[in-house]
């Protein structure tokens, strides 16, 4: 016995091939609810955020403007931003999922999710594909660390070629001036990154831009899935 009371290490690790199925599940539950999704639109941004915020309203009308163009919207389930672009979804009449996980700050879920295509989650690398594969475009307004995880994953996936590339929108210009200012200035200076990856995303306030060029995007390439 070592001293964390184990008999062996043939006991320890067991547990952890009992986990395989229940991360297989979250894979099977969530393949087979996004599916009938359809085309679909990933925005993220902060939790914190009221809805008295110029970022909410901006989340909110862009996620009407991106609903009436056919897509549903995914969002992360959670107050903010996500509330934000889930009651877009629903006032637009278009589809409205969440993809809830379990975290400290964040209660229960928004009240604006359809409860068919309201998913939860134990593990955040199975919720981060359902956020991707069907996705036709991402849209990131002002977030957290988790907002920033899901931009550079995205923008990682792309740059080396593991999806099908598809347009990443920066909304709330004021906020995301800086980053971009710093990946150029400091990241792209010290020859960390190609000038072709400053390409990979756009900032842009204007929610019919962003609508009408996701919409361009799937024209075009008709993708339905991207890996």
């Amino acid at each position: 016995m070592d001293l964390y009371g184990r008999k062996n290490k043939k006991e320890f690790y067991a547990g952890d091939s009992w986990r395989v199925f229940r991360i297989l599940s979250e894979f099977v539950d969530g393949f087979e609810t996004m599916t009938l999704l359809g085309p679909s639109v990933s925005i993220f941004g902060s939790a914190r955020l009221p809805p008295e915020s110029p970022y909410y309203q901006l989340a909110e009308e862009v996620s009407k403007c991106v609903t009436k163009r056919g897509f549903s919207i995914i969002t992360g389930g959670g107050p903010g931003i996500m509330e934000a672009a889930n009651k877009g979804a629903q006032e637009a009449s278009g589809n409205s999922c969440g993809l809830v996980i379990d975290l400290p700050f964040e209660a229960r879920p928004n009240d604006y999710i359809d409860h068919d295509y309201m998913l939860t989650f134990r593990y955040f690398f199975v919720r981060k594909v359902m956020f991707i594969r069907y996705a036709q475009g991402y849209i990131f307004l002002p977030g957290g660390v988790g907002t920033l995880d899901e931009l550079f994953e995205a923008l990682t996936l792309i740059q080396t070629k593991k999806v099908q590339p598809f347009p990443i929108y920066l909304m709330g210009s004021d906020y995301w001036n800086e980053m971009v200012d710093w990946l150029e200035k400091t990241v792209l200076g010290h020859e960390c990154i190609s000038p072709k990856d400053l390409d990979l995303f756009k900032i842009t306030d204007d929610p019919e831009e962003v609508a009408n060029d996701i919409e361009r995007h799937y024209q075009r390439n008709r993708t339905e899935r991207n890996f």
